[in-house]
């Protein structure tokens, strides 16, 4: 009874997902109702298991989730996005639109600007470009998603989405963990995603599919908007990087013991140093980027960005904390020993990867979120993989870096938010496009095994 409890929770927070019902409101609902399967009383279970972990999740991570929506926000309102889409894709050219659309997705999401704003500035020029050449509009959100959703956001090392930051918490790394091993993925994915989306522009092209007829939210692209140039526009996404790189290394060398005097809690270091640079790090590219577009800003007050960027990141922190509270409540109920314990046996190469990739990709996909599904599994069972890690020697950055990019495969399940967003910004619906979503994205996920098959053949990091 107790299993039974636990799975029907699932496949109901999955269903009330998947019909638009918020997390926020039914991850707990859902957490309570395998809890009485259990036997445990309600209320306790929701005060004493289900908020302190969505609280710590809110604690740890809410810098980033709001700087990095400010940043995003700052970015697209003073037109610094749109000049970096708009000059990428004229370089690129045409004659490669998919290509354009996703080094130009990539570009913005390794610079830290998040993944609603990249397919609000992407969409406009992609719609137009893709019209232009007479590909079928239907595959724009594939070629935005493989773009925004997959080897740039947690696969290349450094970068500042926060998928790419959480593991940090668990293993004492950096987001530049395992750089061969994650540069590595960015390659096979790339290839194996690109080839994806020519095979099917090609199939269209040879049925004699074009852009189509009739679409809705199809975009005005002023051609003549004064922007401002790609040599400033990019400036910011530099500062991110470069700064977010530097301060880690600098914060690194600090002495542990300092901070222990007033922060006793404050056993070690290595976990908060990636948080730490990152926020300074976007707040350097906030700054920046509103001194270089301030005339572009004028038009709606920075206040109006600030406002915009804070209240937005509220909705995705709320949204990945309750899933995390609804993981905690799960985790610690007596059904889950056995389901745990499962996972925790798969040896694979005898080392936690294999494990810890399954596990990773399999609660993302059941809460639709990547980051949900990447901090159920390392609370639940972080702790051991990392004992595991030690006990065959392996680099703890291995860990980071497959548990990361786990959680960017299976997540994109047709209730993923992002995903029915970036429907609903090309005027398409998941019939007509969700197949190429899916494709891009699950590449990911075969990816991963790809890597840990690679890593444990050659021993790199």
């Amino acid at each position: 009874m107790q299993e039974l409890g636990i799975l029907l929770s699932l496949a109901l927070l999955i269903f009330m997902a998947y019909r638009g019902y918020s997390v926020i409101l039914f991850a707990p609902v859902f957490a309570l109702l395998a809890a009485s399967f259990s036997g445990y009383e309600l209320l306790p279970s929701y005060t004493e298991m289900f908020m302190p972990k969505a609280v710590a999740y809110i604690k740890n991570y809410f810098p980033i989730f709001m700087l990095g929506a400010v940043f995003g926000k700052i970015m697209e309102d003073t037109g610094l996005a749109k000049s970096i889409a708009r000059s990428l894709i004229k370089l690129i050219g045409q004659e490669r639109a998919m290509y354009a659309v996703v080094i130009s997705c990539a570009i913005l999401v390794y610079g830290g600007v998040s993944l609603f704003v990249v397919a609000f500035a992407i969409y406009p020029f992609a719609a137009s470009l893709f019209k232009e050449a007479d590909i079928p509009k239907r595959l724009i959100p594939g070629t935005i998603a493989f773009g925004a959703f997959t080897f740039a956001m947690d696969a290349l090392p450094g970068s500042p989405q926060i998928q790419n930051i959480i593991p940090t918490k668990y293993f004492g790394t950096t987001g530049f963990a395992a750089p061969i091993t994650g540069m590595l993925g960015a390659i096979i994915l790339f290839a194996g995603g690109m080839a994806w989306l020519e095979f099917r522009r090609k199939q269209a092209k040879a049925r004699g599919e074009g852009y189509g007829t009739g679409h809705i939210n199809e975009p005005d692209v002023d051609e003549n908007e004064k922007l401002p140039p790609l040599s400033l526009a990019i400036l910011p996404l530099l500062v991110v990087l470069v700064g977010n790189f530097v301060l880690t290394r600098w914060m690194q060398t600090w002495d542990p013991a300092v901070y222990t005097v007033h922060f006793p809690a404050l056993k070690s270091i290595a976990g908060s140093i990636g948080i730490w640079a990152l926020i300074i790090a976007l707040l350097a590219g906030i700054i920046l980027a509103a001194i270089i577009g301030r005339e572009g800003i004028k038009r709606k007050g920075i206040a109006y960005s600030l406002n915009a960027g804070t209240i937005g990141s509220l909705l995705a922190i709320m949204n990945t904390a309750s899933e995390v509270g609804y993981g905690n409540v799960i985790s610690m109920l007596p059904g889950f020993k056995s389901i745990s314990a499962f996972l925790l046996g798969i040896k694979g190469t005898g080392t936690p990867l294999w494990s810890e990739a399954i596990s990773v990709t399999t609660l993302a996909g059941i809460t639709g979120s990547g980051s949900g599904g990447l901090s159920i599994a390392l609370d639940i069972m972080g702790e051991q993989y990392l004992a595991w890690a030690h006990q065959v020697g392996l680099n703890p950055e291995l860990l980071h870096r497959i548990g990361a990019m786990a959680c960017g495969g299976m997540d994109t399940l047709p209730h993923n938010g992002a995903v029915i967003t970036l429907l609903a910004i090309c005027g398409l619906t998941h019939r007509q496009s969700y197949g190429d979503i899916f494709a891009v994205t699950v590449m990911k996920t075969l990816t991963v095994f790809i890597v840990i098959t690679v890593v444990s053949i050659t021993g790199i990091v």
